[in-house]
């Protein structure tokens, strides 16, 4: 069974058919779901599992409770750093999510750094990752660190700086190599 990262934007409140077809063969063929606990896209992917009563689902989370848990899954808590404030609340949670999955399954809204900051995580360790873009309509795969980068490219300014300001000191090494 793989493990496969779900995530996605926080903006994203409905899901693009391809990518609720592509959900229906994972839940078919039983592989195993690393999901977390955000509003949007998280939320509507949890919904949609819930709605199969698809059971191996992990929820992880950096709250003392899920968020989100709505098939009321093994939640899966990832503290925080001490001091952490904003994003780096949860980096640490998506980060443990990206180490575990073969592959990973994101749907971005074009503008979320945190989105594309998971994207980066899973191809620095080489795990494949179909994007859906609800901005430009498009879904690829990205395979390496060199697919983010064109997928990068396509994002404006400020999404590039936002995640220049929140890649890790590892995300950084993964980046220049």
């Amino acid at each position: 069974m793989a493990m496969i990262f779900f995530g996605g934007s926080r903006d994203v409140f409905e899901l693009p058919p391809p990518a609720i077809e592509r959900i229906g063969t994972i839940v078919a063929q039983e592989h195993g779901v690393l999901i977390g606990d955000a509003p949007g896209a998280d939320a509507e992917m949890q919904g949609l599992l819930a709605g199969y009563n698809y059971e191996h689902v992990g929820v992880f989370h950096a709250g003392v409770e899920p968020r989100n848990n709505l098939g009321d899954w093994a939640a899966y808590h990832i503290p925080p750093p001490a001091g952490a404030h904003g994003f780096a609340v949860h980096a640490a949670k998506d980060r443990e999510m990206a180490h575990g999955a073969d592959f990973g399954l994101m749907v971005w809204d074009g503008a979320s750094p945190g989105t594309c900051l998971n994207i980066l995580r899973l191809a620095a360790i080489g795990s494949p990752c179909v994007v859906y873009d609800m901005m430009r309509g498009t879904a690829a795969t990205v395979h390496h660190i060199q697919d983010w980068r064109a997928m990068l490219h396509h994002a404006g300014d400020e999404v590039r700086r936002a995640v220049a300001a929140r890649v890790s000191e590892d995300e950084r090494f993964a980046l220049s190599n």
